[in-house]
């Protein structure tokens, strides 16, 4: 007679899950390891991040006058580099009624409706990664208030003499807190930097890194573009705000890195739930390098008992 041999999956624990004893370094290891978001918490902490990014954003001082100062050096900066086109876009895109209305309602209306989408996926397909991805947009916004305190800046359409037009106070569009009945809701002043390109470029690179079909890839990479064409077009920023919020989000992915260890997208798509952590495996932290990318379906699959061999 033969016999039959069970071959059954084995679990490694790595070296990014150890289970040590209680204490601080402990604490500090378990706020660093990937784990499963809650999304009662994520909601909530989504609303009163907002709501305090908004609150400290318009309670800076508006500065008008060394905002106009500011808004006069950059305008004859970017005259100096031979890269000052804000007012032939902002003419060229106005003179299209539906392109420039189009792009009214883009400006109001994407920058809140794409970050969220992009979150919820993450929450949904990449657990293990949210919360490092979401660290880099908290930081990139926070630092973001920072330069709106040490350098107001008033946006092309607020600038003295500059001939801009401000396109949803022409088109009678609802496309900006800062123009038209809304502008008393926001600090007209806080253009510096452009957070439509810092969240936009955070979304196209979330989407770029992650995403695997190439048309997906490709349209995250062209959302920040055309981010900046809106911004410019509808004279709510210059050029040189977005270059402004490509720094903040330089600095939310530095912030991110350090605080994780490595960049987001090199942390483990998946991690376990908190009640069914594998043995050897920190309940909440993220599986080991082979489980991470699995499909759930196979993993399940290739984790069952399988027989191998048989005898008469």
């Amino acid at each position: 007679m033969g016999e039959t041999t069970v071959k059954t999956s084995e679990i490694r624990t790595t070296p990014s899950s150890p289970i040590v004893a209680d204490g601080w370094f402990a604490r500090a290891l378990r706020a660093r390891t990937p784990r499963r978001p809650r999304i009662w918490f994520e909601v909530l902490l989504i609303a009163v991040s907002y709501w305090t990014y908004s609150l400290i954003r318009n309670a800076v001082p508006e500065q008008k006058a060394q905002a106009l100062r500011n808004a006069d050096w950059v305008w004859q900066t970017e005259h100096s580099l031979g890269l000052a086109f804000e007012h032939a876009v902002n003419q060229a895109v106005n003179s299209v009624t539906w392109l420039i209305v189009g792009m009214n309602y883009y400006y109001a209306t994407l920058h809140f409706v794409v970050t969220i989408g992009v979150l919820v996926w993450l929450y949904r397909w990449h657990p293990g990664r949210y919360a490092a991805f979401r660290t880099v947009l908290f930081a990139t916004t926070a630092v973001a208030l920072v330069g709106y305190y040490l350098y107001p800046l008033a946006p092309p359409r607020l600038m003295n003499g500059g001939h801009f037009t401000d396109t949803v106070l022409v088109h009678h569009t609802w496309g900006s807190m800062a123009s038209g009945n809304l502008k008393h809701m926001s600090n007209q002043y806080a253009a510096m930097p452009s957070m439509h390109i810092g969240w936009s470029l955070w979304c196209g690179l979330t989407i770029f890194l992650l995403a695997k079909a190439p048309w997906a890839r490709i349209l995250g990479m062209l959302y920040p573009a055309a981010t900046l064409v809106v911004i410019v077009a509808t004279a709510n920023h210059f050029w040189m705000d977005a270059v402004g919020g490509v720094l903040c989000l330089s600095f939310g992915f530095a912030v991110a890195y350090v605080w994780f260890g490595t960049h987001p997208h090199r942390l483990p798509k998946l991690v376990e739930p908190l009640a069914s952590a594998p043995q050897g495996v920190t309940p909440g932290g993220p599986l080991p390098a082979e489980e991470a990318d699995r499909d759930p379906a196979d993993a399940a699959a290739q984790d069952t008992p399988e027989r191998v061999g048989s005898g008469r």
